[in-house]
């Protein structure tokens, strides 16, 4: 920790205390699915942030075949922190498409950023197998026998 960052990280603590849960509203018709969407994130965590003085910034960088994104909080103090660049490829390369990705990319990089747990994943549409499918298969534990 440097005195760079010294204000903004015990605020930062403080907020996260205060972040509310992040419930799922939205629905998926395609996977018939309830899932938090980008709203119900920032919903979770801009009240409590902001009581501490800290702003939400979340900051778009050049890609050629998706978006990235970087959630930046910024302290009343100027000091910041990042919270690194998520890379969301777009599946379509038109506004639907790069807009999809978009929200996509903001939503996890909030979550990851503030350490909100998703209560759902409404990104199977991004993968051809879901994820159980891509899970390794475990095996049933042997029973351990008794000398």
């Amino acid at each position: 920790m440097t005195e760079k960052t010294l204000g903004i990280a015990k605020a930062f603590v403080d907020a996260q205390k205060e972040f509310a849960p992040a419930l799922k509203t939205s629905t998926n018709p395609h996977f018939k699915s309830k899932y938090v969407d980008l709203a119900g994130c920032v919903e979770a965590v801009i009240d409590a942030l902001n009581n501490h003085g800290i702003a939400l910034i979340q900051k778009t960088h050049d890609c050629e075949n998706g978006v990235k994104v970087e959630t930046i909080f910024m302290h009343e103090t100027g000091e910041q922190i990042s919270g690194g660049l998520i890379h969301v490829p777009a599946d379509r390369q038109n506004a639907q498409g790069y807009g999809s990705a978009l929200t996509y990319a903001r939503r996890y990089s909030l979550m990851a950023s503030c350490g909100i747990a998703p209560e759902d994943d409404d990104g199977n549409a991004a993968s051809t197998k879901s994820m159980a499918e891509k899970l390794p298969q475990r095996k049933a534990p042997e029973e351990v026998k008794k000398s």
